[in-house]
């Protein structure tokens, strides 16, 4: 086997990387990178060095996709708030006890199924954390 360590770099194709753009940076918080010069691209930082969401705005037609982050489990109920003022519809957060994690799950602009990932130490139960906000 590969002793593979994690995921680094993730691309999501957009339809529009302008209105992307303000929803990753300006929403979810994510810090620009690297602006491709040659190409429609845009290279996001998500969670400083550890990993990058590349947006490449692309017109054609493309699968819906999900995609996951990391946050600390004590950020999911500020996060829930967060969304919510700003007019996001979202579900949860939910606790999925094999992971174990709480979850909260709404969409991007383009449609994307996005998630915040909140994982605890296995073992760890619900009643660990704050009861379900939904």
């Amino acid at each position: 086997m590969l002793p593979i360590a994690g995921v680094y770099e993730v691309a999501i194709r957009v339809k529009a990387l302008p209105r992307a753009e303000a929803f990753y940076c300006g929403v979810l918080g994510l810090d620009v990178g690297l602006r491709d010069a040659k190409r429609p691209w845009l290279f996001l930082r998500a969670g400083g060095a550890s990993g990058m969401i590349v947006l490449q705005e692309d017109t054609g037609e493309w699968p819906l996709q999900h995609f996951a982050f990391t946050v600390g489990a004590g950020d999911m109920e500020r996060a829930t708030a967060l969304l919510r003022e700003r007019g996001i519809a979202v579900r949860g957060p939910v606790f999925i006890g094999w992971m174990p994690a709480w979850c909260l799950y709404f969409q991007d602009p383009d449609g994307h199924a996005l998630e915040l990932c909140a994982p605890l130490p296995v073992g760890e139960s619900a009643t660990a954390r704050p009861a379900r906000v939904e």
